[in-house]
């Protein structure tokens, strides 16, 4: 019996501890809560949601914090094609900063040598990158790549650049130049998106393993490579983000790569089954994966990471 009450206190404990957690974090998601795919900042250690896009009829995708964490950048369709959107941080002042008949997606906003600086996907004719002024001035392409995120210096961008079979991790200079392969491995199932670690030592980013995704860390110079997530069996772990903390990366699960298939995609995007795509952490030596709990239903079925609120 005097076993039975010293391990109770230290299961409270422990339940404890997770509650708290991620206290003091805040999240950008997509959600298909309100059955528009919108974007909420949420807090996940409360739960606490605000739908900050507020767009019926539209759909409004990669939301990405501004560096200060007073603005937002999104993707919407809301004026017919996908372009590139800025907001406050509540959902005010929303204003369109591309103007382009080319889709655009996933954008990264860091303070760079050239001043604030948005890069982006923009997929028309071809796969191209694109760097733009949060006001719209300056628009810059920046070569053929996908997924393209800015160092936490400004300094760099790391992206989803082309080998013979498939893709790799590729790192260039915030203006383009010198592009170079940080992982020499080739990827046939895509899917990449790497992004940076706080300090910019080290990249997170998906790699085939079998029929699935799992994360992977490899430091920026291209060493040390090695497996950060071991689920197998076709499990899909992508895309992340690195906590501004250090201690934890998001990143969205799911048990098939639907994407692959053209009537899988459809029928995902119709049915929208509530817990196809929630949002896991895990510790950087890789321990600890597990849900976020206020995050594990109504996800939308798109590739937008979990984006953490800068410090």
């Amino acid at each position: 019996m005097k076993t039975a009450f010293l391990l109770l206190p230290l299961c409270l404990l422990s339940l404890a501890l997770q509650a708290g957690e991620l206290a003091g974090h805040k999240l950008l998601v997509t959600s298909v809560r309100t059955g528009d795919t919108e974007i909420f900042v949420i807090d996940p250690d409360t739960g606490d949601a605000r739908n900050v896009s507020r767009s019926p009829q539209s759909e409004d995708r990669y939301p990405c914090w501004s560096p200060d964490g007073k603005h937002i950048a999104f993707t919407s369709d809301r004026n017919h094609s996908t372009n590139l959107y800025v907001m406050d941080a509540d959902g005010g002042n929303v204003r369109q900063v591309t103007h382009s008949t080319s889709v655009c997606y996933m954008p990264s906003w860091q303070v760079t040598a050239a001043g604030e600086r948005i890069v982006l996907g923009m997929h028309g004719a071809k796969p191209e990158m694109a760097s733009v002024n949060p006001d719209g001035t300056g628009l810059r392409m920046l070569g053929e790549g996908h997924d393209p995120c800015l160092s936490p210096d400004g300094k760099l961008i790391v992206y989803t650049g082309h080998l013979p079979g498939g893709v790799s991790v590729f790192v260039m200079n915030a203006d383009g130049s010198d592009k170079r392969a940080v992982v020499q491995e080739v990827n046939p199932l895509g899917a990449v998106f790497p992004n940076w670690s706080p300090d910019g030592k080290q990249i997170v980013f998906s790699k085939n393993a079998g029929d699935g995704l799992e994360l992977y860390l490899v430091d920026v110079a291209g060493t040390n490579l090695r497996p950060l997530t071991h689920f197998g069996g076709g499990k899909v772990c992508t895309p992340s983000a690195w906590s501004p903390d250090g201690k934890w990366i998001s990143f969205r699960y799911t048990d098939e790569r639907y994407w692959s298939s053209a009537e899988r995609v459809n029928k995902v995007y119709t049915e929208k089954p509530a817990d196809k795509r929630p949002v896991w952490v895990i510790r950087p030596d890789g321990t600890d994966a597990h849900v976020i709990e206020c995050l594990r239903f109504q996800c939308a079925m798109d590739g937008s990471r979990a984006s953490w609120m800068p410090k």
